[in-house]
């Protein structure tokens, strides 16, 4: 103890009578306080946090520039600095998770959720386990994944079972099969995280699940749609729009679990999605490359978007050419958050279409070329990037592949179950819809920027 204060004393006395060295910026008469390294003046008490040092080892000088010391100790700077930042944007790729329409195998990328850093070129960070499937078995597919800031849980779903897995652990907090053969098709968890909805195995109802314990709450009966398969919540949770594999989608009321119209579509729906306030349904159908408009209030078809004829039609009538995506000319549409924006997956050229939303209705603006069959697309947060089942990041704004996802071998991820999510601390912080709808904040800030740049 008196070692230390001889030592503070003498750290604080031997500069009395210092001239300041030649080429110093501060002026001569300057005081030569003693300081801590932040630049306040030193009382001359050396401690841990702020060691007083001379002012002459603060002066930057021709022989000794001079440079703020570099901090060690990360509890010094705050929570999110130094060896306690904690804060994490990541990428959750559940694999199996799609087979890139046949044109490749469904378990290239193994089993698990692969998690990869979407703030270092998307890196790989880790391959959490979800199945212990055997070698001799081949892996189920992932039918669906979506996850909860609520409950700060994912949640995936494949035609047998479904599984919730803490997402501050990474282990499995419970999963369940319920009746045999009913379980499970495409889920999403509602805003209040107290509720899972998910599509029975090609059954016409889909399950109504309490998202903490997996316990089965109940269901909405579809009689009118056959062969559950894509789903869709409203924004606010309370409506349920439910795709068969057919052409007869059932909206249905969650609170009390009853169906409440029925929207018939020209052909069998594939993927869809929905605007801000549920007004609308943008479908995927089977031979057609583009989609269909659906007015949620009168239940009826408004508009046909079909892409030039020239782009695939004479392709697609062409019984000897063979196309990956699923059978279709297209598997894969999403709004922009904002909805300025519909993509569609062409699985004719292989590509997307771009089409502008911001009129009466939309119009094919551009297209662009993407690496594989796409067959899914998952808006980013903030829609500055978009994810898509070839593994292309898409820059959204100038249409470009940035660059692809890969496993932790280097392999490209084939998956169309895939979603964007940031962490403070092991906490989820923000999520996206696997389906791409339209986000009733970012729809307003685009509507009330146009009113101002109007005026």
């Amino acid at each position: 103890m008196m070692f230390r204060s001889f030592v503070s004393i003498a750290a604080c006395t031997m500069v009395v009578g210092l001239t300041p060295a030649k080429g110093q910026e501060t002026p001569p008469s300057a005081p030569l306080e003693n300081t801590t390294p932040d630049g306040r003046k030193c009382d001359g008490v050396l401690d841990t946090a702020r060691q007083c040092i001379p002012r002459q080892h603060t002066l930057n000088t021709v022989d000794r520039p001079y440079r703020p010391a570099g901090q060690s100790d990360g509890r010094l700077n705050g929570p999110n600095s130094g060896f306690n930042k904690r804060d994490r944007h990541l990428i959750y790729v559940a694999t199996p998770g799609g087979h890139a329409g046949g044109q490749y195998p469904g378990h290239t990328n193994g089993i698990g959720i692969v998690v990869l850093d979407a703030d270092k070129n998307y890196s790989f960070v880790k391959r959490i386990p979800t199945w212990d499937v055997p070698a001799s078995i081949t892996p189920e597919e992932v039918a669906g994944v979506s996850a909860s800031p609520v409950t700060n849980m994912i949640y995936l779903s494949t035609r047998g079972r479904l599984a919730a897995f803490d997402l501050a652990t990474d282990k499995k907090v419970w999963e369940n099969t319920y009746q045999p053969g009913t379980c499970c098709e495409r889920g999403q968890v509602t805003p209040d995280g107290k509720t899972l909805v998910v599509g029975s195995d090609l059954k016409n109802f889909w399950m109504v699940i309490d998202a903490q314990t997996g316990a089965l709450k109940g269901r909405i009966d579809a009689p009118m749609s056959m062969f559950a398969h894509n789903m869709a919540l409203s924004a606010d949770g309370k409506t349920v729009f439910m795709a068969p594999n057919g052409v007869n989608m059932t909206v249905g009321d969650l609170e009390t679990m009853k169906a409440t119209k029925t929207i018939t579509f020209s052909d069998h729906v594939r993927v869809f999605t929905v605007n801000h306030d549920a007004s609308r349904v943008y479908a995927n159908l089977n031979n057609l490359l583009g989609f269909e408009i659906a007015d949620v209030k009168t239940g009826k078809v408004i508009k046909r978007i079909e892409a030039p004829a020239e782009m695939w039609k004479s392709q697609w009538g062409n019984p000897n050419l063979k196309f990956y995506g699923h059978g279709g000319p297209v598997h894969g549409i999403a709004l922009t958050p904002d909805e300025s924006e519909i993509w569609v997956v062409d699985n004719i050229n292989y590509g997307v279409l771009v089409y502008d939303n911001t009129g009466e209705w939309p119009v094919l603006k551009e297209t662009f070329k993407t690496t594989a069959s796409a067959n899914w697309i998952t808006m980013g947060l903030d829609g500055k990037y978009a994810y898509l089942a070839s593994g292309d990041v898409v820059d959204v704004k100038t249409k470009k592949i940035v660059t692809q996802m890969k496993d932790e071998y280097g392999r490209a991820l084939f998956s169309e179950k895939y979603l964007d999510m940031t962490f403070s601390n092991g906490k989820l912080q923000r999520t996206v819809n696997q389906f791409g709808h339209g986000i009733p904040s970012a729809v307003a800030a685009r509507v009330a920027a146009g009113k101002s740049a109007s005026k």
